[in-house]
This record gives structure tokens, sequence and C-alpha cells, in this order.
């Protein structure tokens, strides 16, 4: 089974020679045939020549340019529709995510045959590091807003640190989130449409460099409009878009 890591970048020069050796090192020792896919979201530094430099170091690192629109979930978009493995998992150019939880979500899978495997930081052995505390606190109120309005016992939706089976991440369509909503419109979505899904614990470890593109602000009323969406879904359209045997 080929795994695709999908990674959005915008200015993240500084991160991806750090991260992106450590991925490939991780994913090659445990044997896992793999290929990395970074989408340049129109950065402003030289993270495209970042990338033209470590492709020659990576032979499974692939990479593009999304000339837009741009933001976090066109981006991860846009590498979602180009990856070539049999699933895919989307992690973060910073480090954030770690390499070992990525090939423990694989080996899961593999052995579960789970359409998702979802990590929590909020579960037993999960682990947070230098998390703001605001951000903290809305992060709670979210996810346990959408536990317990769609009666889900998982607490952890808005990371977006999750592996897709390349059959589920077809199911998800549309996907029509263009910024950070989309980590809730993706894994709701998996969820209420009737794909299996598993959980481990994982870890998260804020950024080393560079500043997060998360603006609280700006993100309310589009979490909002995707849990809407997904509520009108799951008790208005009959089934439509379940999975199909």
């Amino acid at each position: 089974m080929k795994l695709s890591v999908v990674i959005p970048a915008y200015n993240e020069a500084q991160s991806l020679p750090e991260s992106l050796p450590v991925l490939h090192a991780k994913l090659k020792n445990a044997g896992i045939p793999h290929e990395i896919v970074v989408t340049n979201d129109n950065s402003k530094d030289n993270t495209l020549q970042v990338l033209e430099q470590l492709s020659q170091q990576i032979p499974t690192l692939v990479y593009y340019t999304n000339p837009g629109p741009n933001g976090f979930g066109y981006a991860i978009r846009y590498g979602l529709e180009r990856f070539t493995g049999d699933c895919v998992a989307i992690m973060m150019a910073d480090m954030s995510d770690s390499p070992d939880d990525l090939v423990a979500f694989y080996r899961k899978m593999a052995e579960g045959n789970y359409d998702c495997v979802f990590g929590s930081r909020f579960m037993k052995g999960g682990k947070i590091v230098d998390y703001p505390r605001h951000k903290l606190i809305l992060n709670r109120f979210v996810n346990n807003a959408v536990r317990i309005v769609f009666r889900i016992p998982y607490n952890d939706f808005t990371n977006a640190f999750k592996l897709y089976k390349k059959e589920t991440i077809k199911g998800l369509a549309p996907i029509l989130s263009p910024h950070f909503n989309l980590t809730l419109e993706m894994s709701l979505k998996a969820v209420i449409r009737g794909y299996s899904f598993t959980v481990l614990p994982n870890s998260w470890t804020n950024r080393k460099y560079g500043k997060s593109n998360l603006k609280i602000k700006e993100m309310g009323s589009r979490y909002f409009f995707v849990f809407l969406y997904c509520l009108i879904e799951k008790f208005f359209s009959r089934g439509d878009y379940n999975k199909k045997d």
C-alpha cells in the first residue's frame, strides 16, 4: 500500500529543510512505499527554491505551486487532486506533526483495513507541546460542540493530521473549504457518510520557525458554515452521499 503525504507550504523555507528529510528518513526506514507531495501555496519567501534543492536529496519528493486561489484549504485540495498513493495523510510543513505517529497510523490502517485513521491529541497517550492557551480553549470548545451535536465519540476533528484511503477522499467530494475549516469538513464528512475510522493518540508540537497562518477572528464564521453544512447533510440528505458498498 503506497502512502502519499500531502503538505501545504506557505513561507516555510526555514521549516522544510528540517521537516522533509526527517519525514523521508522515517518512512524509508519503516519500509513504507511513499511519496511526499508539497504544495507551495504561492509563497513570498524562497520556499520554491528550497523545494528544488530538497528534491535533489529526497527521491520521493514531488512539489507543485498552487497558482491560486490561495489559502490553506486550497493548497491541500491542490495536493489531494494530484497524489498517486493508495492512502493519503495530511501533515504540516513545520514538524508540528510527528513522523513516528504517521508510521503508526499507516500500520493501523493496513492491519485493520480502516477507511480513515484519526489522531487525538487529547486522549490518553496524546501530547501537546507549547500550545497557545487561547487557541487551546477555542479548540476544546469547537471540538466538544461537534462531538455533542453530532453524537460522535471523537474529540479532535479540527486537527489536519489524519490518514484517509484514496477511495475515501473520492467519497468526500465535493470538498468546499478554502481555509482551515477544511480540517473539520473532511473528518466530519467521513464519519457522517459512513466511512470506518479508528483513533490513535498523537502528539503536536508548536512550530519552531515562522508564524501560524490561522487567523481566529477570520475563521469563526467559516467553521460555523462547515458545521451547519455537515449538520444539514446529516439530517436532510437522506443518505445520498453515504459510502456505497
